[in-house]
């Protein structure tokens, strides 16, 4: 599987470290974020992971910023992404299990390294439940 990772400039040193658990796991992994800590805008990224996920390029997605917020708004202005939001990792096997999120996003400045890591796990280790969440994802996918 192939999956991309973005990142603004506050998601270095965090991506890094998540692209090895990536690549340890089996996962080829695109990098579409920066890799400097000089300030960047988030939508730079976002977007393009978007478009990449949305043209079936990439399977899913990592995005990281200081919060996480900015990424998942830019990233859940593409129709294609449900993105995803986790600052623990149950929240991170829900994303998946219930939301199917095609994108994990992940805060660096609020979230420890070692937490977001097993945040990562845990979205790879869940899988779309479906049943009534089904339903739920059909109708967000409608607007």
């Amino acid at each position: 599987m192939k999956v991309g990772i973005c990142n603004d400039h506050a998601g270095v040193v965090l991506k890094n470290k998540l692209t090895s658990v990536l690549k340890e796991r089996g996962y080829e992994v695109v990098n579409i974020g920066t890799d400097s800590e000089e300030s960047i805008d988030y939508p730079d990224v976002a977007h393009p992971l978007a478009g990449r996920i949305e043209s079936g390029e990439l399977d899913f997605g990592v995005a990281i910023c200081g919060t996480g917020n900015g990424m998942a708004l830019a990233l859940n202005h593409h129709k294609g992404i449900r993105a995803g939001l986790a600052w623990n990792s149950e929240v991170a096997s829900l994303v998946k299990r219930h939301n199917n999120a095609n994108v994990l996003v992940l805060s660096a400045r609020f979230v420890s390294d070692e937490q977001n890591i097993e945040n990562l796990k845990a979205y790879l280790d869940a899988s779309f439940e479906g049943g009534r969440h089904e339903r739920r994802v059909e109708k967000i996918l409608e607007f």
